[in-house]
């Protein structure tokens, strides 16, 4: 036989996207992680005693020092990316000036085909040079900002959500890529004082791990969802002491209340979701092509390469979904 099958759960490096808002001690985090080596683009890491590659000027310079690492595997354990949202401005500066233009929007011709290249250059060259270091055994931890967006819908009051602040096609195939995807925030207590709630006490650093409505995060290791933000809970997932886990993307078809379970009474999220927006009326091929068109998915891939996750999530806000493709309420 050509190839070599192998069994068994293997171990490998770990692929990490960590986002909160400014000034809350992403960069810190990040150098507690093993032997790291920073990719500073926006310079914030000036007063962190840190290993650092020069700043890159440009989206060559960034991936220069991407490739001078995956040449040398040896040189750190860990590559950070310090920020992903800047490293973004560095691929948009060069669009524009290969496409002698002076906005994303004019790009090719305009129509979006400046947020299409934006996407498929982010991913071809620089995730999936990531995944060449990840290969090496070169853990990677990318550093994002988060920004507010307000969500509407049909049915509910408008409400804020955390999301990486990025552009909406870079975004999702970021938090696919990622192994752990943290969103960090402050937990702040508050007390009503004459009808009024106010805060209380210090602001406590917090790390989540799990998707909730008002942010995104996720992890394939089992981890709660509400830690200090601090790399102890993530050291044993590093010291190779905790495996990673299958997803769990299927729901009960008997009592879908029950939520995401796993037995042998189980349907795939993602088929549930199909089978909820053919009822809305939805096809499944109107299903694809949208999920291409907005960047969740890849140009030739369909509803079954979605995470389970995001799958879950437009089932919880189905009426919002089927409303955004033209289907019946």
């Amino acid at each position: 036989m050509k190839f070599q099958i192998t069994k068994g759960k293997q171990k490998s490096a770990i692929r990490l996207c960590a986002y909160g808002s400014e000034g809350i001690g992403k960069s810190t985090f990040a150098s507690h992680f093993p032997d790291p080596v920073y990719i500073d683009v926006e310079g914030g890491t000036k007063q962190l005693d840190v290993a650092r590659f020069p700043t890159p000027e440009t989206w060559s310079d960034l991936l220069e020092e991407i490739d001078a690492v995956i040449e040398e595997p040896t040189a750190c354990k860990t590559l950070v990316i310090d920020t992903i949202d800047r490293a973004e401005t560095l691929l948009l500066n060069q669009l524009l000036s290969e496409g002698n233009c002076d906005s994303i929007e004019k790009y090719g011709g305009g129509y979006g085909k400046g947020y299409t290249a934006l996407q498929e250059r982010f991913l071809k060259d620089f995730l999936n040079r990531l995944d060449r270091l990840i290969a090496k055994g070169v853990n990677v931890v990318l550093l994002a900002h988060a920004q507010m967006r307000k969500l509407e819908s049909p049915e509910d009051p408008p409400y804020d959500r955390w999301e990486l602040k990025v552009s909406k096609k870079v975004a999702p195939i970021v938090k696919e890529w990622a192994d752990i995807l943290l969103f960090m925030n402050y937990e702040v207590m508050t007390v009503e004082e004459n009808g009024k709630a106010k805060a209380k006490g210090k602001a406590k650093r917090k790390m989540h791990a799990n998707h909730r409505p008002t942010y995104d995060a996720k992890n394939r290791y089992g981890l709660p969802d509400d830690m200090d933000l601090s790399f102890e809970p993530l050291r044993e997932i590093y010291e190779g002491t905790v495996p990673i886990r299958e997803e769990k993307t299927v729901i009960s078809i008997n009592n879908p209340a029950e939520g995401i379970i796993e037995d042998d009474m189980a349907e795939d999220v993602r088929t549930v979701l199909v089978r909820q927006l053919k009822g809305k009326g939805i096809t499944q091929k109107a299903f694809n092509a949208w999920l291409i068109s907005t960047g969740r998915i890849a140009d030739g891939s369909t509803y079954k390469d979605l995470s389970g996750s995001a799958a879950q999530s437009m089932i919880d806000n189905i009426d919002l979904l089927v409303q955004t493709l033209g289907g019946k309420k």
